[in-house]
C-alpha cells in the first residue's frame, strides 16, 4: 500500500456526539500527519426511494437530503475549531455507510470513524460497517473511543503473520510521531494452527509455547528499532485470551494497533470475536491496518 503525500484523513459522520468526537481526533491526526481532512456523510436514503426533498409546507432547510448537508457542515465547522490551519472538505456520498467508506479509503492515507452513533454509520458501527471496512479498506482504520489522549505508549498485537508485520510498522511510526513508547505484544493460550483443518495436539508443553511467543515478538521488532532508534520498546508474551490481553493492555495505551488478518486467535478471529470484544471494551482508540505500508 503506497499513500501519496497529498492523501487526506477521512473521517466518516451521521451527526452523533460520538461523530463529532471522531471528527475532533481526525482533524489532529491531519495536522499531525500535515494532510487535509475529508468529512463524509454516506447518504444511504436514495437506496430506499425514500422521499428526499421537504414535503409540502414543511419549513425551510428540512428534508433529508438538507439534515445531511447540515450534519456534514456541522462537522467541518468543529474540524475548523480543532485545527484551523487543516484544508477541510465536506461531501455527502450517496450510498451505504460501509461500501462509501472503503470507496474513500482508496485515496486516503487514514479513515476515522467513532465507535457508537446513530443509524447510518453508526448504528451497526461496532457491527457490520466497522468489520466491513476495517476488512476492506485500502488503508488504515482508526476506531475512537471520545476524546483521544496525549499520554500512554502505543500497544501492538502481533502474530507473526504478514499483516502483523505491517501493524507492527505503523505502530513504529505512530510512537515516533506522537514521542510515546511501543509495547510489542503477543498473547498465546494453546499452539497456533497453521492452516484450515490444523488438528491442534492434546498434550503440549507451555513453556515450550512460551518461548515460541517470545520468539514471535522478538522477530516482529527486528530491523525496525534500526529504522526508530529513538523509539522505546518493551517486548511482552502474555499467556492470556488475546481479546482479553489487548483490552487489559489499552488501559493505560493511548492507541492499539493490530492487522486486520492474521493467524492464530490474535489474528485469525480479529474480524470476529476477537475484533468486537476489542471495540467494545477497549480503553483507548484502536487502529486496524489490512496492508503492508
Amino acid at each position: 500500500m503506497t499513500i501519496h503525500s497529498q492523501a487526506p484523513v477521512v473521517v466518516g459522520v451521521d451527526g452523533s456526539a460520538t461523530a463529532l468526537d471522531a471528527v475532533r481526533v481526525a482533524a489532529r491526526e491531519a495536522a499531525d500527519r500535515n494532510r487535509p481532512l475529508q468529512v463524509v456523510h454516506a447518504f444511504i436514503w436514495p437506496l430506499t426511494r425514500a422521499p428526499l426533498t421537504p414535503a409540502p409546507g414543511a419549513p425551510a432547510g428540512a428534508g433529508l437530503r438538507n439534515q445531511a448537508e447540515r450534519c456534514v457542515a456541522e462537522a467541518v465547522a468543529e474540524a475548523g475549531k480543532v485545527a484551523p490551519d487543516v484544508p477541510v472538505t465536506g461531501v455527502v456520498v450517496d450510498g451505504a455507510p460501509a461500501a462509501v467508506l472503503v470507496a474513500e479509503s482508496r485515496d486516503a492515507a487514514l479513515i476515522v470513524l467513532g465507535h457508537r452513533g446513530l443509524g447510518g454509520f453508526a448504528g451497526l458501527l461496532i457491527g457490520s460497517v466497522t468489520l466491513q471496512v476495517s476488512a476492506r479498506a485500502h488503508c488504515p482504520v482508526l476506531v475512537t473511543r471520545g476524546e483521544a489522549r496525549a499520554d500512554g505508549p502505543v500497544v501492538v498485537g502481533v502474530d507473526g503473520s504478514e499483516l502483523s508485520t505491517a501493524a507492527v510498522g505503523f505502530a513504529y511510526e505512530e510512537a515516533a510521531r506522537r514521542g510515546a513508547s511501543l509495547i510489542v505484544v503477543h498473547a498465546w493460550l494453546y499452539p497456533t494452527p497453521m492452516g484450515p483443518g490444523d488438528i491442534l495436539p492434546l498434550v503440549y508443553d507451555p513453556e515450550a509455547l512460551a518461548e515460541e511467543s517470545r520468539r514471535v515478538v522478538a522477530e516482529s521488532v527486528a530491523g525496525w528499532s534500526q529504522r526508530y532508534p529513538d523509539v522505546p520498546v518493551r517486548q511482552r508474551s502474555i499467556r492470556g485470551a488475546p481479546a482479553r490481553v489487548l483490552v487489559e493492555e489499552s488501559k493505560d495505551a493511548q492507541l492499539v494497533v493490530v492487522g486486520a488478518h492474521g493467524r492464530g486467535a490474535l489474528g485469525g478471529l480479529l474480524l470476529g470475536s476477537v475484533s468486537h470484544a476489542v471495540l467494545h471494551h477497549a480503553h483507548s482508540p484502536l487502529v486496524i491496518v489490512r496492508d503492508a505500508a
